[in-house]
């Protein structure tokens, strides 16, 4: 019987096509090997400190535990080569693949974190990489669709849908299920069928680990509280994982609600009970089973990668035991100080000449600010993104 975990409670399992489940079953008996073998171990440990740059530091937020009224640390995961902590999944899944003879790799990618971790990975290792993005945010994220172009990986556009992360997901899986026999499929995110929840929390759990011991040494004690942002489930589960046993420490996650949703998801240590976050119910969802999301009309998320329509299966695990919170936040565009300025004076009756002589800017430039507000506010044109910023207090 396997030793790797294909359910968390009732939520996980595999629930793919047929065709996939020898592919799933030969990475099962991979992972396992490989994690069993110090060898794999000590070169992936290697690589995750000489190259990686771990660990990463703990970073006292004075001025902003001043504001807040109590202690605040920072895990730096933004200090880890590549900008973010998907790398330690990428290269853990990358060796993986070298040492299962897999001279191909795919991945999806919405921010493009993952993608450019998924194409450094490759580079490293000499493998080939192809790494699936929705037009839309390729469109957002063009600096890392440069960045992957330049690391020698292949940026496969996708078109259908709304052109993000969910539709790469889904053309990720058809041409795994195209190419199954030389190819290994590095998902970035705690999801999908068995083994790959497990084997994301296991690569990512060196965040929790470090920070524990981090606290350790210089507080003599462990954190009151552990708070970890909340999108494919990989950083907060990384970081969430270590502390489970511990007590006294609350672990409170934060998810993306998007514009439109106001629920608020809290386990209740008293009683022990699940909490219900948002209209949803237990569905399958790319391979495995969790909470979904199935009533979401009138949402809106700005943020690529944050389009993630299900509860993680380990989260949702932790939260039906009451071991962590998870809570959700809802969008505030991201408006740059100068498409404030230019959505005022819009508000106040100046056309697109009258605001550029104003700024001293061209009228080519302002229309390219007020693209922007509409874009993330959500607005069709200069009067509803003016409108949503009067309703918002974004401008006066």
């Amino acid at each position: 019987m396997s030793a790797v975990e294909h359910r968390f409670g009732p939520y996980g399992g595999q629930y793919v096509p047929e065709t996939l489940m020898p592919a799933l079953a030969e990475l099962e008996r991979g992972w396992e090997e490989a994690w069993a073998d110090a060898a794999f171990r000590g070169e992936l440990d290697g690589l995750l400190r000489d190259y990686a740059g771990r660990p990463t530091p703990l970073y006292e937020t004075r001025r902003l535990g001043e504001a807040a009224g109590r202690r605040i640390l920072l895990k730096r995961e933004d200090l880890l080569h590549t900008g973010a902590h998907k790398l330690n999944n990428a290269l853990g899944q990358a060796l993986l693949a070298q040492r299962m003879g897999k001279r191909r790799v795919i991945a999806e990618t919405g921010a493009g974190q993952h993608g450019v971790a998924t194409a450094t990975a490759c580079a490293l290792l000499g493998l080939e990489c192809v790494v699936y993005m929705g037009t839309e945010d390729m469109r957002r994220q063009e600096p890392n669709v440069h960045r992957m172009g330049l690391l020698g990986a292949e940026v496969a556009p996708v078109e259908g849908g709304a052109r993000t992360l969910k539709e790469a997901v889904s053309e990720a899986i058809r041409d795994w299920v195209a190419h199954v026999e030389d190819t290994h499929y590095v998902i970035g995110s705690s999801v999908g069928p068995a083994p790959y929840p497990a084997i994301v929390r296991d690569l990512q759990r060196v965040i929790g680990d470090e920070a524990r011991a981090q606290v350790l040494e210089r507080e003599g004690r462990l954190p009151s509280r552990v708070i970890a942002c909340v999108g494919g489930g990989s950083n907060s589960i990384g970081i969430f994982v270590p502390f489970v046993d511990d007590a006294g420490v609350e672990l409170v996650g934060v998810e993306a609600a998007g514009e439109g949703l106001v629920y608020i998801r809290l386990s209740t240590q008293q009683n022990r009970r699940p909490v219900q976050s948002a209209p949803g119910g237990f569905e399958v969802v790319r391979g495995d089973s969790s909470h979904v999301l199935i009533e979401y009309r009138g949402t809106r998320n700005f943020g690529p990668g944050r389009h993630v329509i299900a509860v993680r299966p380990v989260n949702a695990a932790q939260r039906d035991i009451a071991r962590s919170d998870l809570a959700m936040q809802r969008n505030a565009p991201s408006l740059s100080p100068r498409e404030r300025e230019v959505l005022q004076l819009a508000a106040r009756g100046h056309s697109t000449r009258k605001i550029a002589e104003i700024l001293r800017l061209s009228p080519a430039t302002v229309k390219t600010h007020f693209e922007h507000a509409y874009d993330k506010l959500g607005a069709r044109d200069r009067v509803s993104a003016v409108a949503e910023c009067l309703r918002r207090g974004l401008i006066e």
